[in-house]
């Protein structure tokens, strides 16, 4: 047998999916895998009559459902070694096996992907038929996003030419500019007052420190890896930009963001709702920095020190006393809620604490529907880490509700409403925080709440505003200077953040790291995600028995569009004015926040 893993409440128990790193079952169920995906592929790659007759595609999607189910490209061996090595990122035994489940798990992709697109090349005049079908009812939203993409698909020879150009036109130019970045170091000023040398990840948590030596320091290194590498980025931006083109227009794809739009599940007009709706409410993180500046001291805050935490809450909150505090607020909401945590803990599905090797931050993971979810948290006892569990509860409990209500094919959120579940747990936490703490860390944390919110929304919606212009240039002009991208750049910060921050000398090249801007046009879904969020906290600060209308929204995953989920909700998201419903909650806690600090005499009238 390989390295135990250890096992406990706070420790992931994985023999649920294999026994450890050599378990001699692996190369028995690979194989397993691999005859069950050829048994769906060699039945139905040559046949035409599941295309011709909704009762024979009945039968071929059920098929599929249970490869989905069951099976996939990679099993339980490909989930397995995924987590090991988040658990361990330095053992290179495990990387081998996970890059040999890899290769594997992309040979059957390509070899079954004929199915997916085939789907698509259905007439639309029979379409309609298809999705009449009541045999084909619970694949029907499976069915029409297959469609809708299938618009804008090349034929299975050209879209294999364009998966196999994607990485020397795209991501080979994408790796090279983030490649460049993290090999950098530089000299800084770290907390103890000596200079050190430090890692491009450690300045960039560094630029946020409380101590002003620090982070200036910081900046100044982080701007001049940024100037030592803007060239090599203007190249490999213009580069990603004509190849995106040349896709678009293959693809006769009338607008640039349309793609992500298609692949998201949502309408076009929704996200140019959403877009406009909190570009019309800058005043609001105009205002949020203004206050910030009045609470540091300052006149105005320098580029990058918009994010500085603010105040120094003490309080310490042991694991065990986290999950007390979220059990207590998960009741208040729903009881299925606290099982679904409780089944968690009990079960061995959450990673909590740091050690040498494990992968840092935290994230919640599902693969097939068959197989349980798992959370990896780095909880050291800060406030923070109190959020972050509630935060991936949410999209377990999102998970669990999903896996209990819908299909293999249906197992899924789409990314626009991706982040609704966990930030809705993540706030009525907070909320309980709030209420428990004295007034001075009661400021702090909704400061810091704001930040984040402001973060969220209203910088995600300035970037793909700037994201916008940027593919828009682009297309006028044919190439566009670094200097020309640093303006468009600077002008969309400026719109959100106003006049109390200042759009220092460097600030210019920030789009060279934000990797964001590479994966085209999904920062959106950020803000998407918390303003309908908080639509639904609101409903149920007002009405505790909407919590099953949560429920039932958590419940639907890909088996329909948001926009149909949220009208049977009663609630149209096409309508400007359900986004400022969001923004208004936003506002509010400006208001009691800017209170508070006035009650306290934080900064004069």
């Amino acid at each position: 047998m390989g390295k135990l893993i250890k096992m406990g409440t706070t420790a992931w128990h994985l023999t649920v999916l294999l026994q450890g790193d050599d378990d001699p079952r692996i190369e028995m169920k690979r194989k397993l895998v691999e005859q069950k995906s050829y048994a769906f592929i060699n039945k139905w790659k040559t046949r035409k009559d599941y295309l011709e007759q909704p009762a024979i595609l009945k039968q071929a999607l059920d098929e599929y459902e249970a490869w989905n189910r069951h099976c996939g490209t990679d099993g339980d061996e490909g989930y397995y070694f995924t987590l090991r090595t988040q658990q361990n990122q330095n053992d290179p035994t495990l990387k081998a096996k996970f890059n040999k489940i890899e290769e594997f798990s992309r040979r059957l992709q390509n070899d079954i992907q004929f199915f997916y697109l085939r789907i698509g090349t259905i007439p639309q005049k029979k379409q309609k038929r298809f999705l009449a079908y009541k045999g084909l009812k619970e694949y029907r939203h499976f069915l029409e996003r297959i469609f809708a993409e299938s618009r804008y698909l090349l034929s299975e020879a050209e879209e294999r030419i364009l998966n196999l150009k994607a990485s020397t036109s795209y991501l080979n130019w994408v790796k090279m500019t983030s490649g460049f970045l993290v090999k950098e170091e530089r000299e800084v000023t770290s907390e103890n007052a000596r200079k050190e040398l430090k890692t491009f990840a450690e300045i960039t948590s560094m630029m946020t420190s409380r101590n002003k030596v620090v982070r200036d320091s910081a900046s100044r290194a982080f701007n001049g890896i940024l100037s030592k590498h803007v060239e090599v980025a203007e190249a490999e931006i213009n580069a990603i930009l004509a190849n995106k083109i040349v896709d678009d227009e293959l693809r006769k794809m009338p607008r640039p963001d349309l793609s992500r739009h298609i692949s998201d599940d949502i309408d076009s007009e929704i996200v140019d709702a959403l877009i406009r709706a909190v570009s019309e409410r800058f005043a609001i993180p105009s205002q949020f920095y203004a206050l910030k500046a009045k609470l540091m001291g300052v006149r105005k805050l320098q580029y990058h020190e918009r994010n500085v935490e603010y105040g120094n809450i003490e309080k310490s909150y042991s694991y065990g006393k986290s999950v007390k505090l979220i059990e207590r607020v998960f009741k208040k909401l729903d009881h299925t809620f606290t099982d679904i945590f409780t089944r968690f803990r009990d079960n061995g599905q959450i990673d909590v604490y740091p050690r040498k090797g494990k992968a840092s931050g935290a994230f919640c993971m599902h693969h097939l529907i068959s197989q349980p979810t798992y959370i990896l948290l780095n909880h050291t006892g800060k406030l923070q880490d109190v959020l972050t569990l509630a935060h991936e509860l949410g999209h377990g409990i999102n998970n669990e509700l999903m896996r209990e209500n819908q299909n293999a094919l249906n197992f899924g959120a789409p990314l626009s409403t991706a982040e609704v579940a966990s930030t809705f747990m993540e706030d009525f936490v907070l909320q309980e925080l709030i209420n428990e703490s004295d007034d001075d860390s009661r400021l702090a944390i909704m400061v810091n709440k704001l930040s984040d919110d402001v973060s969220t929304i209203f910088r995600q919606v300035a970037c793909y505003r700037f994201e916008q212009e940027l593919h828009q240039a682009y297309r006028q002009k044919g190439y566009l200077s670094k200097e020309e991208i640093g303006k468009l750049f600077q002008r969309n910060m400026a719109a959100y953040m106003g006049k109390a921050v200042e759009q220092s000398p460097g600030s210019e090249n920030w789009w060279v790291y934000w990797g964001h801007i590479r994966y085209f046009f999904y920062v959106y879904s950020y803000a998407s995600g918390l303003l309908i969020s908080k639509y639904l906290q609101n409903s149920v600060k007002k009405n505790p028995q909407f919590i099953e209308k949560v429920k039932e929204f958590l419940s639907a995953g890909l088996s329909d569009s948001p926009k149909n989920i949220f009208e049977k909700l009663g609630v149209g998201i096409t309508d400007k004015s359900f986004w400022d419903r969001g923004l208004e909650e936003v506002e509010n806690l400006l208001r009691e926040t800017t209170a508070l600090a006035r009650r306290l005499g934080k900064f004069k009238r």
